[in-house]
């Protein structure tokens, strides 16, 4: 519970400056920095660094891709149908398609599966949705940003990505065991990832700009909420037979709201700032009202 407060409360801080003005227009951009060079590093280095490898890590790191690749197929085909521009099909993809697998996915897995199904969780957050956005989704980002980028200077920047270097950094460490002091001060600096998040949301999302954008909302959303889980379930169970709890709690992260990262990535990037804010705004509060229906849901497979 509060985890969720804290989400509230930041959310409607960043409202609250920006109508007050007293953070102006830059100040967004000024804390995407900040989450991007230090609040996003900071997890990767802690969560890649005890990352288990085996073939149990294979299913809930996969949801993310999975999830991951079929949006933005879904949005690249509605989007030539809809006229929708490069930027606007990067921005559901990096909301619609990655999902909030850690701040309000793990104390969701706990509260409705137990604290034993947390490595679950982490599983489809650092192998998954984190990998997804240090690798695909900062390539798409970048790709669909207003800046002219050679093909040299794409490569360049996702390579730099500063949380895919972490992850590099913390698989390389996998066998030297970390000092307390660092384990503490990584989980500190990484504390800060959804707090600035949320405020930077506040300060961007602006409800009177969300006339006209019911449709990519509904897209978004929609996919998000409701197909991704369903394709996760339909693929897991009926396809392949998991049905072991692992199997469900995995299904269940598939349908968490849009990750709060992969919004303040797309904001970086000038992917429909403001689209990606009121994914974040609207779906994350709705993400944790339908939890009970999809954990009833799972426990009567």
């Amino acid at each position: 519970m509060d985890n969720f407060l804290l989400l509230g409360v930041c959310f409607l801080l960043g409202i609250g400056l920006r109508v007050a003005g007293i953070i102006g227009e830059h100040g967004p951009a000024a804390l995407n920095a900040v989450i991007i060079h230090m609040s996003l590093p900071a997890l990767a280095l802690l969560y890649a660094h005890d990352l288990p490898l085996g073939p149990g890590l294979i299913p809930p790191a996969a949801m993310a891709w999975i999830v991951f690749g079929v949006g933005y197929v879904l949005f690249a085909v509605l989007g030539r149908r809809l006229g929708w521009d490069r930027k606007t099909v990067a921005c559901l993809a990096l909301t619609g398609g990655l999902g909030n697998t850690s701040f309000v996915g793990l104390p969701m897995i706990e509260a409705f599966f137990g604290p034993q199904y947390l490595g679950v969780g982490m599983l489809c957050d650092t192998a998954g949705s984190f990998m997804v956005l240090a690798g695909p989704g900062i390539l798409l980002a970048a790709g669909a940003s207003s800046q002219t980028l050679s093909g040299r200077e794409l490569v360049r920047k996702v390579l730099l990505f500063p949380p895919l270097i972490a992850i590099a950094v913390g698989f390389a460490l996998h066998a030297v065991p970390y000092p307390s002091w660092l384990e503490g001060m990584l989980s500190r600096l990484g504390s800060t990832l959804s707090p600035l998040a949320l405020l930077s949301v506040g300060l961007t999302l602006r409800f009177n700009t969300l006339r006209g954008k019911g449709r990519e909302l509904l897209v978004g959303l929609g996919y998000k909420l409701m197909i991704a889980p369903v394709l996760i379930l339909v693929l897991y169970v009926w396809v392949l037979g998991l049905t072991d709890m692992a199997a469900k709690v995995t299904i269940f992260e598939a349908g968490m709201g849009p990750m709060i990262s992969g919004g303040i990535i797309a904001m970086t990037y000038g992917a429909r700032p403001r689209l990606a804010a009121a994914m974040l705004g609207i779906g994350v509060p709705l993400s944790i009202l339908t939890r009970p229906l999809w954990y009833w849901l799972l426990m009567a497979l």
